[in-house]
């Protein structure tokens, strides 16, 4: 089933899928009402949860996931309290990448065939957030998009398609407003 939500493709959910996603949503509800002082705890269920977490990474809680086993962090990943992942096929968030609060990182879609739309279907893109990209409060990101490395997304952004490496970007919808030395 994995390979048919990682083909970009309309597939239709299982009940298998949903026990699936019911053991990572355990771990996720077990990270999120970890005491702050415990962070090696905490380190332990983000391993087991995530499909890596790269050292010196951290998570602020609350957190949520779809999956989380889909999404993989390199080293010294910061992300503030409200990061949402709709990480049905694969997040990347490369090296020393910065998220502000509040943003939201989506791979999947639905069908704008209504007739599809009550069949439950989806289909899923993957996100790539490239080394010392840094995401403004309140950014979303859609499926199908990559943030080039050291580019800086502004505060409320919806970021539409890929934004290219080393420039400022911002607005709804995301445009590139200037290089950056």
């Amino acid at each position: 089933m994995q390979e048919q939500m990682d083909s970009g493709e309309n597939y239709f959910e299982t009940s298998e899928l949903k026990e699936e996603q019911a053991f990572y949503r355990d771990l996720l509800f077990q990270f999120n009402h970890t005491l702050p002082s415990k962070q090696e705890e905490k380190a332990k269920i983000l391993a087991e949860l995530l499909g890596s977490f790269g050292e010196g990474s951290y998570i602020e809680p609350p957190f949520q996931a779809n999956w989380g086993k889909n999404t993989y962090f390199g080293k010294n990943v910061y992300a503030n309290f409200g990061l949402s992942l709709v990480d049905d096929t694969k997040i990347e968030i490369q090296d020393e990448a910065m998220i502000g609060p509040n943003v939201t990182l989506c791979t999947a879609s639905h069908p704008l065939s209504p007739e599809l739309r009550l069949k439950k279907a989806q289909s899923n893109l993957p996100v790539t957030i490239e080394k010392n990209v840094w995401l403004g409060a309140g950014t979303i990101v859609l499926p199908g998009v990559t943030i080039g490395e050291n580019s800086v997304i502004g505060a409320g952004s919806l970021v539409t398609k890929d934004i290219p490496p080393n420039v400022l970007a911002y607005g709804t919808p995301c445009r590139v407003i200037k290089a950056l030395p």
